[in-house]
């Protein structure tokens, strides 16, 4: 029988020096043990798989490791990819796909499913309800609500020759372009940001418009030729704005996001959204709105609704206090005049 020989003992055999290995031996075997089984994430966020939406999961991950200490271990937020309708279907229209909620159902579906934790939306994707089950408790800060524009011949709108045709896959930017500049030409023109920008450079089109914050959000805003002001080019409704949903009764998440909130979006989000829920705004509704806190801390609120072709456009403006009672009330009030003025055979004429 063999014999382990000690170093530090002249006699062989010696029961503490064969017993000290075998300690060894077996708390090695317990490391290897616990290293091999992996971690369960604590959270696991769905989202969509285009670089912005990345970039939102990525922020919306960091936020949450950076607020909460047993987050900040590695593999306890995991982010999940889920192709969504509007994602799989590149060559129609938004309008022409029909339907609500193009971007969210089927992330919505692994939320209930319990696939996902919580979800990471662009805020103007997410359809003014929510699915029974969801709920909604965070807006991250907004980012910046403008338009950017971006063209290789002309630094702005105006200057574009007669006849320049600028791609758009959105009916609330084709609709103000037209009513400035009816001279131009708009076409439906889809895909993720570095797509468009690729087609641009391709001869496809003269000009095109993406959100700024989204440049901003891929530190791509030196793309943009030049930033159009809200009086040039209203928002759609939360534009720059993140939201995330979880469960509604999954309290433990509901306190993670709870504590990510930025309340000043948040208020601002639900008085756009009310505008455009009493609108029952669609992608066949060309509808813009803005809410924002001015300079002497009340809300400030501007709507619009057009025909797609830019021939009717419909303008309201409120103000009051900023609080969330008092801004949904802004909104309803200023979706209300909207719809009354348009008349039930402008929406008729949209379907």
């Amino acid at each position: 029988m063999a014999t382990l020989r000690c170093t530090n003992h002249t006699l062989l055999g010696s029961p503490t020096c064969l017993a000290r290995p075998r300690r060894a031996v077996v708390r090695a075997a317990v490391a290897v043990q616990a290293e091999a089984q992996p971690k369960v994430s604590l959270i696991r966020i769905g989202t969509r798989g285009s670089p912005l939406a990345l970039a939102q999961a990525h922020e919306t991950r960091d936020k949450l490791k950076a607020a909460h200490t047993e987050l900040a271990e590695d593999g306890a937020v995991e982010i999940i990819i889920i192709k969504t309708t509007g994602d799989m279907i590149l060559d129609k229209p938004l309008a022409d796909i029909g339907g609500k909620g193009l971007f969210t159902k089927e992330i919505d579906d692994a939320l209930l499913q319990g696939r996902i934790d919580i979800a990471v939306h662009s805020m103007k994707d997410v359809p003014t309800y929510l699915p029974e089950g969801t709920i909604l408790p965070c807006n991250l800060p907004r980012e910046d609500v403008r338009d950017a524009f971006i063209c290789l011949t002309a630094k702005t709108l105006g200057e574009l020759p007669a006849g320049s045709v600028v791609g758009s896959a959105s009916l609330r930017r084709q609709s103000q372009i037209l009513y400035k500049y009816p001279s131009l030409k708009v076409v439906n023109f889809r895909g993720n940001v570095q797509t468009r920008l690729r087609k641009l450079k391709e001869g496809d089109v003269h000009a095109t418009l993406l959100a700024l914050a989204g440049l901003k959000r891929l530190h791509m805003a030196e793309t943009a030729t030049s930033v159009l002001s809200v009086d040039e080019m209203l928002p759609a409704v939360a534009q720059g704005a993140i939201g995330i949903a979880c469960r509604s009764n999954d309290d433990k998440m509901m306190e993670y996001l709870s504590s990510l909130n930025h309340e000043d979006t948040r208020l601002a989000v639900a008085c756009e959204r009310e505008f455009l829920s009493v609108l029952d705004g669609n992608c066949r509704t060309p509808i813009a709105a803005y809410a924002y806190r001015d300079k002497d801390g009340n809300c400030s609120f501007r709507g619009l609704l057009a025909s797609p072709d830019g021939s009717i456009v419909y303008e309201t403006s409120r103000s009051g206090t900023y609080s969330f009672d008092d801004m949904v009330a802004i909104g309803q009030d200023a979706g209300h005049e909207l719809k009354s003025k348009a008349g039930p055979g402008f929406f008729d004429g949209l379907q």
